[in-house]
């Protein structure tokens, strides 16, 4: 996201990177803690569409953060201790919060989902 917008506005990509980085190593703390083995990282990813520009970024941000909440909606889904429920709301509300933002980014409308994660 952050290579195809201009330096002055990548403000928002650390953060929202780390975010993700954060929330990838405590979910793996939880699974190691259930002897469940994570699944690793793919080295690389294919984009779902070419980023050509900063409203291409924008849209990836967006489509990364909506892939996301709809994780952890099933999550939510499935989830049947109160620990891994309050973290499947705590990250669904983050993505939306950062996805709104990408969302302006982007011109996309409307900027808000009332129900993350779900069609």
């Amino acid at each position: 996201v952050g290579a195809a917008l201009p330096v002055a506005s990548r403000g928002p990509v650390t953060p929202a990177e780390q975010a993700h980085r954060d929330t990838r190593d405590e979910l793996t703390r939880l699974l190691v803690s259930r002897q469940v083995e994570p699944v690793a990282a793919e080295g690389a990813y294919a984009l779902p569409f070419p980023v050509l520009s900063p409203v291409d970024a924008a849209s990836l941000a967006v489509t990364l953060e909506d892939g996301a909440a709809r994780a952890w909606t099933w999550v939510l889904d499935q989830a049947t201790e109160r620990s891994t429920r309050e973290l499947g709301v705590a990250v669904l509300a983050a993505t939306e919060v950062r996805a709104v933002a990408w969302r302006a980014a982007a011109a996309k409308t409307p900027v808000t989902n009332p129900f993350p994660g779900l069609p």
